[in-house]
């Protein structure tokens, strides 16, 4: 009898978890039928227990106290990851926090094949680290240490691309020279691969992977940077202090913006420079929302409102992040437009990556004959107006936008551990 096996993708915005179930790819239903979960840890100071996704997020929004940890595969491979972060009376590393979450969708896909799992694919960026081979190997070392820890024995990985790749070919009919299009929440991953029915097939698909290529640009960058150009000037961003002579430090506007951050401004030194930037600006007034927003914990909300509006901004013209806090009551209207002026920069460089694979792959860009596209990034106009116009005779398939990865990697798990 075959030991009991999956694949999980431990993802920067939301995760899932694949399994193999009468012969097809399916995903585990993680947080009641839903099978994404959000990655998202809370620790709730009021019962003592540790919650996780929608329930995480649903606490700390219901100012039950506690604390909240989002985007943790952010901080793989980065300065972030040997540090620890107070928990009430504990220092808790944040690699452990990471295995908490992994522990808890092994815990999923154990309850789903009602035995224990030792087996695991695991899905990876291209690259975790951009431009830097030795933080990338770290990065995926420290993912496999947390996984070992929660008690799987036989560990294999594979390229998010490349999972939604094998995911995709289940449904090809004849063979297909495919770009595999894959931003999410932290990574653009990028994959040209050759798939058909017989290809499908073959246990060894080393040759039909003709090129990989990644960034570290994802949907929470896309948030910062709506956050830092929108939202943070009604905060005092850019505003100068009373002798005009400079601007307000940036870095805890930064911080205030950027998910794996927000806990850094919570602390009792941060509240201090706080007070006294408050002192030294020419709008204390800004200075004292930022203050309320800091003292009421509201930095993940406040995130968590700029993130809906980007994606709100798919189908509308506009959207607004408003905050009514006590201290705090203020509006920032996106539009469309602005959110495109805003990422234009990044989308080129996500751009530039994909023609640099294409290039390669040793290939011209009208060999390609299907673009496939998973990751909730990839529902940003602009993203798909950029990558669509570098094959625009291309077949365009819209995969399952937060299952193709998962799909794929219970697919490769089958063929590893079968």
């Amino acid at each position: 009898m075959h030991q009991a096996f999956g694949g999980i993708d431990f993802g920067t915005s939301n995760s899932t978890v694949g399994v193999i179930r009468n012969g097809q790819a399916r995903l585990v239903a993680l947080e009641g039928e839903q099978p994404t979960l959000p990655s998202a840890v809370f620790f709730n100071f009021e019962d003592g227990h540790t919650y996780f996704g929608r329930r995480a997020i649903a606490d700390y929004t219901d100012a039950i106290e506690g604390r909240l940890m989002r985007s943790l595969k952010s901080v793989l491979g980065s300065s972030l990851a040997h540090e620890k972060t107070r928990i009430k009376a504990r220092q808790i590393g944040f690699i452990d926090i990471v295995g908490m979450f992994v522990g808890h969708l092994k815990k999923r896909l154990e309850e789903d094949a009602g035995a224990p799992v030792e087996n695991v694919v695991l899905g990876r960026p291209v690259q975790f680290v951009d431009d830097d081979v030795e933080a990338d190997a770290k990065a995926q070392s420290e993912l496999e240490k947390a996984a070992r820890a929660q008690g799987f024995k036989h560990i294999a990985f594979q390229f998010e691309p490349i999972a939604a790749a094998l995911d995709y070919e289940q449904d090809v009919k004849r063979e297909e020279l495919a770009l595999i299009v894959d931003m999410g929440g932290g990574t653009s991953d990028f994959s040209i691969v050759r798939v058909s029915p017989q290809r499908a097939r073959s246990r060894d698909r080393k040759d039909d992977i003709l090129a990989n290529r990644g960034i570290h640009i994802g949907g929470t960058d896309f948030d910062r940077l709506l956050s830092i150009a929108h939202v943070m000037p009604k905060l005092g961003y850019l505003t100068s202090t009373k002798d005009g002579k400079r601007n307000l430090p940036a870095s805890y506007f930064i911080d205030l913006a950027t998910w794996q951050r927000i806990n850094l401004v919570y602390t009792a030194k941060a509240m201090t420079h706080l007070r006294q930037i408050r002192f030294e600006a020419v709008r204390a007034d800004l200075v004292d929302r930022f203050i309320h927003i800091v003292e009421h914990r509201y930095g993940h909300a406040l995130a968590g409102l700029v993130e809906r509006a980007k994606i709100a901004l798919t189908d509308q013209a506009s959207a607004d992040v408003t905050v009514a806090l006590p201290g705090a009551h203020f509006a920032a209207e996106i539009t469309r437009t602005g959110l495109e002026e805003t990422i234009a920069a990044e989308i080129k460089r996500v751009s530039a990556t994909v023609r640099q694979t294409i290039a390669d792959a040793g290939i011209t860009a009208s060999a390609i004959t299907a673009v496939f596209l998973t990751g909730g990034s990839t529902a940003i106009p602009l993203a798909r107006r950029e990558i669509l116009s570098l094959v625009p005779q291309a077949a365009v398939i819209e995969g399952d936008m937060f299952g193709s990865v998962g799909l794929g990697l219970a697919l490769d798990a089958q063929r590893k551990f079968a």
